[in-house]
Order: C-alpha cells, then sequence, then structure tokens
C-alpha cells in the first residue's frame, strides 16, 4: 500500500455538504473523495505544464516537421509488425 499523508483543508459549507451527498451516494468516506478528487486535479494541472513547455518549444523553434515525425512513426510501426510476422 501506498504511504499516505494527512493533510486539513478548508472548504466551503456548500462544498462539504456536497461532498457529504456524494460520499454518501457512493458509500465512500469523504477523505477517500477528497483525496481522489485532490490527486486528479494535481495529475490534471501537471500535464498541463507538459503543454505550457511543448508551446514554448515550438516557439523556439525546437520542433521536428511533420513529415519527420510521421516517418519515424511509420518506420517504428513498420518494425513493429515485422517482428510480430516473424513471431507466428
Amino acid at each position: 500500500m501506498t504511504a499516505s499523508a494527512t493533510m486539513t483543508i478548508r472548504v466551503s459549507s456548500e462544498t462539504k455538504l456536497k461532498l457529504e451527498r456524494i460520499a454518501a451516494e457512493t458509500r465512500r468516506s469523504k477523505s477517500f473523495l477528497a483525496a481522489e478528487a485532490i490527486s486528479a486535479y494535481v495529475d490534471r494541472e501537471l500535464g498541463v505544464e507538459g503543454i505550457k513547455r511543448g508551446m514554448a518549444d515550438a516557439a523556439a523553434g525546437r520542433v521536428v516537421p511533420h513529415d519527420e515525425a510521421m516517418a519515424e512513426i511509420d518506420a517504428i510501426i513498420e518494425a513493429s509488425e515485422a517482428r510480430r510476422a516473424d513471431k507466428a
């Protein structure tokens, strides 16, 4: 099991009531649901960082032309298909 840490957060009374409702309907604890929501939020935000880095790379000209990228992808697919055919 993954180690966990305890956090204390403040939410509006309305949000707390909504969370209690969801917890009752799903038979999950409020803590479980809050942890799942925070985890999803953090993962989503970190994904946005990657997009921002990619946009900065594109603005700086650190890109691969589409035709080159597609040729590399096609070569990888062909090599994979050839290995699969050899095993059959």
